[in-house]
């Protein structure tokens, strides 16, 4: 009992002389020049300066750093460091010079350096998502989708994103995704649209995008969520919703998931019947234009963004029916683009299409469409579905007239 008290002992008085050590300045070797001694002196921390060595009967005397000078370490010297860095064109001061550190400078947000100079961040193009995001002292490392990813858009911070599972919402796949563009998703309601492949027909879209209020609260989504009757659609689908659209477009493509879950409640199939109205509408206007491929074409090139493909124009041409082949174009034009709305893509078309040898009997087709989804129809229907069905949880929310 006593040996193991006494090892105690030693081992404590140890531990006391150590964290004794630890807390005693570093030392440096001055020689003093009065007494032709070589002495061990204190060195004085860090912000601070030796203003006096030490001497046989007095310790080092340590004055702080003035402005603009630091000193970073523990040391010996007798003036501190100036602070000479400066930041340059496309930096900001991250951290100010202090009495203890030089002033450091960081590339502004979206670029990183190299050799001295700000760059700008590698944009992942289509095909390819961020796998590391760039920072202020690194680039960003893009890698191509694998299999089941896609990402259709250039960015500097989009992640490849997870093909929609169509299977899982008790749909098909109409339009199977690659590297660039989503799965997509077809009911086995109408196997004429089934064969072209459209997901959301004009009237739905405009009807959808009726939908949106002016101001957009940070629960919205949710609160429209949890108030549309029938088959909820689950919280992944809602958070993927989020993460992969702008805010005004979130409403959009979450009534649409509800619909193809929903499709045969009897609520909904109310709203179905009344969409049907619409699009035999639409497609009366556009009648039988018989368009060739260099029409098709050329409707396409008037639209802005991403351009729809001639491959893509002739598989159209071979699934579609006439009627239905300038649907189906604007359906790809919008899904190319990140689901924007079709039909301000349309109306800046026709802008353009004068300058064109374009049929005028298409032109004023066209112009009837977009007026009648512009009329008192749409909104009747959106009150339908949002007044009616929604309840008095959404009542409030203003109304957004396209």
């Amino acid at each position: 009992m006593n040996k193991f008290l006494c090892c105690t002992l030693v081992l404590l008085d140890i531990s006391v002389k150590w964290t004794i050590q630890d807390l005693s300045p570093p030392k440096y070797l001055h020689y003093d020049p009065g007494t032709s001694r070589e002495l061990t002196c204190d060195q004085c921390p860090p912000g601070s300066y030796v203003k006096r060595h030490c001497t046989a009967t007095s310790k080092t005397q340590c004055a702080p750093c003035p402005d603009q000078y630091y000193a970073e370490d523990w040391n010996s010297n007798d003036e501190c460091q100036y602070c000479n860095t400066v930041c340059k064109e496309l930096q900001y001061v991250k951290q100010e010079c202090t009495s203890t550190q030089n002033r450091v400078c960081e590339c502004i947000e979206g670029r990183y350096l190299e050799l001295e100079f700000c760059l700008k961040h590698t944009e992942c193009s289509p095909g390819f998502g961020v796998a590391q995001p760039g920072t202020p002292e690194s680039d960003t490392v893009c890698k191509r989708c694998p299999e089941g990813y896609f990402s259709n858009e250039t960015s500097s911070k989009a992640a490849c994103q997870k093909h929609t599972n169509c299977s899982a919402l008790g749909l098909k796949i109409a339009l199977k995704g690659n590297a660039v563009r989503d799965n997509v998703c077809q009911g086995n309601t109408d196997t004429s649209a089934q064969k072209c492949g459209i997901d959301v027909t004009l009237c739905e879209e405009a009807l959808f995008r009726f939908a949106v209020p002016n101001q957009l609260t940070p629960n919205w989504l949710n609160i429209l969520a949890d108030s549309l009757p029938g088959t909820k659609v689950n919280t992944e689908h809602i958070e993927r919703i989020k993460q992969r659209h702008s805010s005004q477009e979130q409403t959009f493509q979450l009534l649409k998931l509800w619909k193809q879950q929903n499709k045969e409640q009897d609520i909904v199939k109310k709203i179905i019947q009344d969409i049907d109205l619409c699009e035999n509408s639409v497609l009366k206007h556009i009648g039988h234009p018989n368009l060739t491929f260099e029409h098709l074409n050329t409707l396409m090139a008037s639209l802005p963004g991403k351009k729809v493909g001639k491959e893509d124009i002739e598989r159209t041409m071979k699934l579609c029916q006439p009627t239905e082949q300038i649907l189906k174009l604007l359906n790809l034009w919008r899904i190319k683009n990140g689901d924007q709305d079709t039909i301000k893509g349309l109306m800046y078309g026709l802008k353009h299409l004068k300058t064109y040898h374009f049929p005028k009997t298409t032109i004023q087709s066209l112009k009837k469409v977009i007026k009648f989804l512009h009329r008192f129809t749409m909104y009747r229907l959106y009150q339908k579905l949002v007044l009616e069905m929604i309840g008095n949880q959404v009542k409030s929310v203003k109304v957004r007239c396209v």
